[in-house]
């Protein structure tokens, strides 16, 4: 049983409520939960912290094993590369990894996760049995040590295990570099009670599931998991390149995202990741269900996928978030950076998310995110408000690109200019975890991940 702590109170001489800016903030956080925020306070009987405080940036989309392979899949094959060709490469990967390497580079990505803004992580979870394929003695072997990365490391966790029951659209059958993914309906279920077990020990953690995407399960296997799992997020990976649009129509008759809208009950508890290839009345009918699209702008721009119709979507109400995916590099600012600048290319115009004259596009996109990461985390985050999870991240105000400018400006220069470098602190459910720009357990951390990568290398 979880002791209660003593309130604590933070003073910040700058903060951003969901009201707009506020000067001389007093947050006061009793058991990692914001119990009240006061304005134009006094600094008496607080902890002063110097700098700017914003809520902390949810991550909707991880795979953190592939941390691990960042920086080695950018050699040109015979062929054409593709995702497709990409995920060959992946499977080569994680032929070998063990459960013991899985903790290490997640821990290590979680560490680059809080020190680069994002201070919890939505872990979309796909890799669970032995390098045979073959169920640990504990199903969730592999999600127990998911669990253990944001455990040791802090950060704030929604644990999304993964259902990939087959290879391509119409059942197909799996192929080799599938076996440690794939599980029938039941044992999926078994997975996903042994994994609410394990983040019973991580503070404030939820779970949810992850159907792996249309092309990996069957209408009849996916309602049979639906039909079990009545609550919590749901996540899937949708319409991410064109030939699984293609594939989809050819099975179907009908584009990845029509179907699911037409034939399965999507609502606020769905996230469609990625989602980059919708027509007009699909954007329009994903932002009526109320659905978040999870946007992973790098790895898109990596993977080739193409590029999300942002301002259409913005217009409809829809909601979005942005996570971090492949991992292949870990910033915050940088995803949104990246979201923006993709539709500056796309539409040959500048500022594309803000959508009113006057509008900072760095504070646009910075409160979107947090809306949809909020909702996609299924955890009461978000927001430096009464009740939330104070989860803080504050910025460097003598930052060269920050120490002349004022407001919205600061989350301009924090998504344009400066990035991860312009953050000093970080505070997950009000536990100091990153100081003065560094995570309290990085040198650990740091050792055992690259006593792992150099082991991988020598395979």
């Amino acid at each position: 049983m979880r002791t209660q702590s003593a309130a604590k109170r933070l003073f910040f001489a700058h903060a951003l409520l969901p009201l707009g800016w506020a000067r001389d903030v007093i947050v006061t956080i009793e058991n990692g939960v914001i119990t009240a925020v006061a304005a134009d306070s006094s600094s008496a009987d607080a902890e002063i912290i110097s700098g700017v405080a914003l809520p902390g940036l949810p991550n909707l989309h991880s795979h953190a094993f592939q941390r691990g392979m960042a920086g080695l899949t950018e050699i040109r094959g015979a062929a054409q590369d593709s995702f497709w060709t990409w995920r060959q490469l992946m499977y080569r990967f994680i032929d070998t990894l063990t459960p013991d390497d899985v903790e290490a580079i997640a821990a290590f990505a979680y560490v680059e996760m809080l020190e680069a803004g994002f201070t919890s992580v939505a872990e979309f979870h796909y890799l669970h049995h032995d390098e045979n394929g073959a169920p640990y003695t504990n199903v969730a072997e592999m999600a127990a040590r998911i669990a253990a990365a944001a455990g040791e490391t802090g950060i704030g966790l929604t644990l999304l295990p993964s259902f990939y029951n087959f290879s391509g659209f119409g059942a197909a059958a799996s192929i080799h570099g599938q076996r440690r993914f794939v599980n029938d309906p039941a044992r999926f279920l078994a997975l996903l009670e042994k994994s609410r077990e394990a983040i019973k020990s991580v503070d404030d953690a939820a779970i949810g599931i992850a159907p792996h995407s249309l092309r990996a399960i069957t209408p009849e296997t996916l309602n049979d998991v639906l039909k079990a799992v009545p609550d919590g997020p749901i996540h899937i990976h949708v319409a991410e390149q064109t030939k699984e649009v293609e594939d989809c129509i050819a099975w179907s008759g009908q584009r990845p995202v029509a179907w699911l809208l037409d034939r399965m009950p999507v609502d606020r508890r769905w996230v469609l990741i990625h989602a980059t290839h919708m027509t007009d009345e699909e954007t329009i009918g994903v932002a009526k269900a109320g659905a978040v699209i999870g946007l992973c702008p790098l790895t898109e721009a990596s993977l080739g996928d193409g590029i999300f119709e942002g301002p259409r979507f913005i217009d409809a109400g829809g909601v979005f978030g942005v996570g971090s995916d492949s991992n292949i590099e870990i910033t915050a600012p940088s995803e949104l950076k990246q979201l923006e600048y993709s539709q500056r290319l796309a539409y040959r115009v500048r500022n594309a998310v803000a959508r009113h004259e006057g509008e900072s596009t760095g504070r646009a996109l910075y409160e979107h995110a947090l809306v949809g990461g909020a909702q996609a985390s299924g955890r009461n985050i978000g927001a430096l408000a009464v009740g939330k999870r104070a989860d803080i991240v504050v910025l460097d105000t003598a930052h060269p690109d920050l120490c002349a400018v004022t407001g919205d400006r600061w989350l301009d220069a924090l998504t344009f200019v400066a990035g991860k470098s312009a953050i000093s602190d970080v505070f997950v459910g009000g536990k100091q975890v990153v100081n003065s720009g560094r995570h309290v357990k990085r040198a650990s951390i740091t050792e055992r991940y690259r006593r792992v990568v150099q082991r991988l290398a020598t395979l």
